[in-house]
C-alpha cells in the first residue's frame, strides 16, 4: 500500500504494516529534545515519582531561550535544568555556549532521516529538512514520552507543495514559505504533514530547507518533509551518526491536497504585522520605516543567511536610525562566519553581533521593541507583543530583505541594491 512520509514513519514507529489518516497510534520515540522547558518536564517526572528516562542516550537537552539569562527567574530555570540533567544522567547536554536547539540538533547529528522526534519547542519540525518526522509537544506530553519512550499520535493527512524552477537572485527560501502562507493561509496544513517536492525543492541547500521546514509550523503543519537526497546525504557525511533510512516520497500515495509554485517569477515577500499570513511583495510596501533589523534565529541564522546579508552590506552602512542585531544560529556558525570574514563585513557596516541564542525572537531579551517601533526580522513569528511592546510591529522577511532594509532605513527590495 502506498503511504505518505508521515504514514510510513508512524507505521514503522508503531509496529504496524500500514496506517491511514485519522488513525490513532502509539509510537516509539527515536529522539526527544528539550530546551529550558526541561525544568518543567523534570518537575512533572519528579511529581510522578519517576527517576529514570526511557533511554538517556536518546534525550537531548539544549539551553537556548535565555542565553545568557536576562532575569533571576531565567537563571533559576537554567539552574534547575542543570540539576535535572545531572540527576537523570543525560550525556547529551548542551549548555548556553552551543546555540539554538534546532541548529544544534542538526549539526550535531541528533536528527536523522526517517526518525520520529519530539521536542519542547513548536519549531522542532525543522528536522524535516533531513526527512525526519519531528514536531513540538507540551511539557506534560514530554514527561510521558521520557518516562515511557512512547507517545500517541493521530496520523495526519498530507499536503504536497511542488516547487518548480530556480529562485531568482536575492530571492530566498524564506520568500517561498512566506508566499505559501500568504497565498494559502496559516491553516493550509493544519495538523497535516507537508511534503516539499519538485526541482526547486531539490535545488535548495540544507540551510534553505531548514528555513522552510522551520516555518512550516506557521502554516499549521504537524510534520514537514524534504526528501533525503544527495544534498542531505552530503550534510550528514562526517557527522557522528549511525545508520538511517533515507526518506523518498511515494508520489503514488494519496494526499489531501497539492499545490504548485513557480519559483522563477517569485519576488521578495514580507509578512506584515501581526500574522504570518498577512503577506505582500516587498515592492508594495512603499518605504515603510523601521527602527530595528534582526538577522538570525532558528529560522535564518545559518551561514548562508549571514553571508547573504554581508554581501549586500559590504561597503555600505546600516542606516543611522536603525539598530541592526545579528544572532548566529550556533557557535559553529559564528566561528565559520568569523573565519570567512562575514562577521567582519557585518560589523563594519554597523551591525551588532550577539551571542547565538533565541534572544528577542520570542520577547525575552536582547533587542526588544518600544511602543510604536517597527522591526524587520528574519525570525518566524510576528504576533502582537512577540518582540516587546504590544504596540510595536514586526515584519518578517528574508535575510537579504532584512539587510537591504537595514541600510535603507525602511523596508527595501534587496534587488534595488
Amino acid at each position: 500500500m502506498a503511504m505518505t512520509s508521515a504514514e510510513r514513519i508512524l507505521a514503522r514507529a508503531s509496529g504496524r504494516d500500514t496506517v491511514a489518516p485519522g488513525d490513532y497510534v502509539t509510537a516509539d520515540i527515536d529522539k526527544a529534545m528539550c530546551n529550558e522547558g526541561f525544568a518543567a518536564v523534570a518537575m512533572n517526572l519528579g511529581a510522578a515519582g519517576i527517576s529514570k528516562v526511557f533511554d538517556p542516550e536518546r534525550v537531548v537537552v539544549i539551553m537556548d531561550h535565555y542565553v545568557p539569562p536576562p532575569t533571576e527567574r531565567a537563571a533559576m530555570i537554567q539552574k534547575i535544568v542543570r540539576g535535572a540533567v545531572s540527576a537523570f544522567g543525560l550525556p547529551n547536554f548542551y549548555d548556553g555556549r552551543y546555540g539554538v536547539a534546532h541548529q544544534v540538533m542538526m549539526e550535531r547529528g541528533h536528527a536523522l532521516p526517517g526518525e520520529l522526534i519530539v521536542g519542547t519547542d513548536s519549531h522542532t519540525c525543522t528536522y524535516g529538512a533531513l526527512g525526519a518526522a519531528s514536531c513540538g509537544i507540551g511539557f506534560t506530553e514530554m514527561a510521558y514520552a521520557l518516562a515511557t519512550g512512547r507517545l500517541w499520535f493521530r496520523v495526519p493527512e498530507t499536503v504536497r507543495f511542488h516547487l518548480e524552477g530556480d529562485l531568482p537572485p536575492l530571492v530566498m527560501s524564506k520568500d517561498v514559505i512566506l508566499k505559501i502562507a500568504g497565498d494559502h493561509g496559516a491553516e493550509v496544513a493544519q495538523y497535516r504533514a507537508a511534503e516539499f517536492s519538485g526541482t526547486g525543492a531539490g535545488a535548495m541547500t540544507m540551510a534553505s530547507r531548514m528555513t522552510i521546514s522551520n516555518m512550516s509550523m506557521e502554516i499549521g503543519a504537524k510534520f514537514c518533509f524534504f526528501e533525503t537526497d544527495a544534498r542531505a546525504e552530503e550534510f550528514l557525511h562526517g557527522l557522528p551518526v549511525g545508520g538511517y533510512d533515507p526518506l523518498v516520497f511515494d508520489e503514488s500515495a494519496r494526499v489531501f491536497a497539492e499545490y504548485s509554485l513557480d519559483l522563477t517569477s517569485l519576488e521578495p515577500q514580507v509578512a506584515l504585522p501581526h500574522t504570518v499570513e498577512n503577506v505582500q511583495p516587498v515592492s508594495s510596501l512603499e518605504r515603510t520605516p523601521i527602527h530595528q533589523a534582526l538577522l538570525g534565529s532558528c529560522t535564518n541564522g545559518r551561514l548562508e543567511d549571514l553571508q547573504a546579508a554581508a554581501l549586500l552590506l559590504k561597503g555600505r552602512s546600516v542606516h543611522p536610525d536603525v539598530r541592526m542585531l545579528v544572532y548566529p544560529a550556533s557557535w559553529a556558525v559564528y566561528r565559520l562566519a568569523i573565519d570567512d570574514g562575514t562577521l567582519a563585513d557585518l560589523v563594519d557596516a554597523g551591525a551588532i553581533v550577539m551571542n547565538p541564542g533565541c534572544g528577542p525572537c520570542f520577547g525575552s531579551h536582547g533587542g526588544l521593541l518600544a511602543q510604536d517601533e517597527a522591526c524587520v526580522a528574519s525570525t518566524n513569528r510576528n504576533f502582537i507583543g512577540r518582540m516587546g511592546s504590544d504596540k510595536a510591529g514586526v515584519y518578517l522577511a528574508s535575510p537579504a530583505t532584512v539587510a537591504a532594509s537595514a541600510a535603507a532605513g525602511y523596508i527595501a527590495d534587496p534587488r534595488d541594491l
